[in-house]
C-alpha cells in the first residue's frame, strides 16, 4: 500500500472486500449446521430465513442450497473480474488493516450510537432491555446469530432493500438521486429496526431500542456507502458479538 489513500480505496475493492467477509460466511454457516433441529426448525438468523424464502418460494427444498450456491457463485465472480483487472495480487496487511478498522468502528459505533440515543429519547431502562428469547440461548447460538447479523443483515437491509427503495425512488417516483438516498436510507432504518420485533425470537419494543436500532441503520448505510460490504459486515458482526462478550 502507498499511504491512507490507497488502504481506503483498495480495501473497499470487491477483491478485498467480500474475501473479506467470507470468513465471517464460513464461521455462520459451520455454528448453524452444529445448531439442535427441534420441531420448530433450527434457529437462524431472520435475514438469512428472509433471504432464502425467495429461494424456497422458487426451488422448494432445494431453495436454500440454491441460495448459497447463487450468493458464493456471485461473489467469487466479481472478487475473480477485480482480480483479473488489478493483476491478481493481495496483500495480507490490507485484511489486518481491515479487520483494525472494523474493531475501532464497532466500539466506536456503540459509544456513538448510543450516546446519540439518549440524547433523543433519554437513558434506556434496565427492565426494559430484556431480548426476549434469545438472552437465554447457548452461547454458541448467540454467536451464530452475532456473526449472522453482520453478514446477512447488512446484505439484506443494506445491499437489497436500501438498493431497491432508491432505484424505486428514482425510477418510479421521479426523485432526484440524492432524494431518493436518503429517503430509502431512512425507510431502509426504520424497517430495519421493525424486523427485531417480528417473530417468536422477536425482541421486547422499547422506545430506546427501535431508536437506538434506527440509528444503527443510518450507521450501516453510510459506512456500507464509504467503506464497502465488508468492513460494514464485520463492524457489525463485532459489535454483536462484544455484546454477547460483555
Amino acid at each position: 500500500m502507498n499511504g491512507l489513500g490507497s488502504y481506503w480505496r483498495v480495501s473497499r475493492a470487491p477483491r478485498y472486500s467480500l474475501l473479506f467477509a467470507l470468513p465471517l460466511l464460513l464461521t455462520y454457516q459451520v455454528l448453524a449446521a452444529l445448531q439442535p433441529v427441534t420441531a420448530q426448525g433450527s434457529v437462524r438468523n431472520g435475514a438469512d430465513v428472509i433471504l432464502e424464502s425467495v429461494f424456497v418460494a422458487l426451488a422448494g427444498r432445494e431453495g436454500p442450497l440454491v441460495f448459497m450456491a447463487c450468493l458464493v457463485a456471485f461473489g467469487l465472480w466479481l472478487v475473480i473480474r477485480d482480480m483479473r483487472r488489478h493483476g491478481g495480487r493481495l496483500r495480507g496487511v490490507v485484511f489486518v488493516a481491515m479487520l483494525a478498522e472494523a474493531a475501532v468502528l464497532a466500539v466506536a459505533f456503540g459509544l456513538a450510537v448510543g450516546g446519540l440515543t439518549t440524547r433523543v429519547v433519554g437513558p434506556p431502562q434496565t427492565a426494559l432491555l430484556s431480548q426476549g428469547q434469545v438472552e437465554n440461548m447457548a452461547f454458541a447460538t448467540r454467536l451464530m446469530l452475532s456473526v449472522g447479523a453482520g453478514l446477512y443483515e447488512e446484505l439484506l437491509f443494506r445491499v437489497v432493500l436500501v438498493a431497491a427503495l432508491a432505484w424505486f425512488g428514482q425510477t418510479i417516483l421521479g426523485w432526484r438521486p440524492v432524494v431518493a438516498g436518503v429517503c430509502a436510507t431512512l425507510v431502509g432504518a426504520a424497517i430495519f429496526s421493525a424486523v427485531h420485533y417480528i417473530g417468536t425470537y422477536g425482541d421486547r419494543l422499547t422506545l430506546y431500542s427501535f431508536v437506538f436500532r434506527m440509528l444503527a441503520g443510518v450507521f450501516f448505510s453510510a459506512l456500507y456507502l464509504t467503506r464497502g460490504f465488508g468492513i460494514t459486515a464485520w463492524t457489525h458482526a463485532l459489535y454483536d458479538t462484544l455484546l454477547l462478550l460483555a
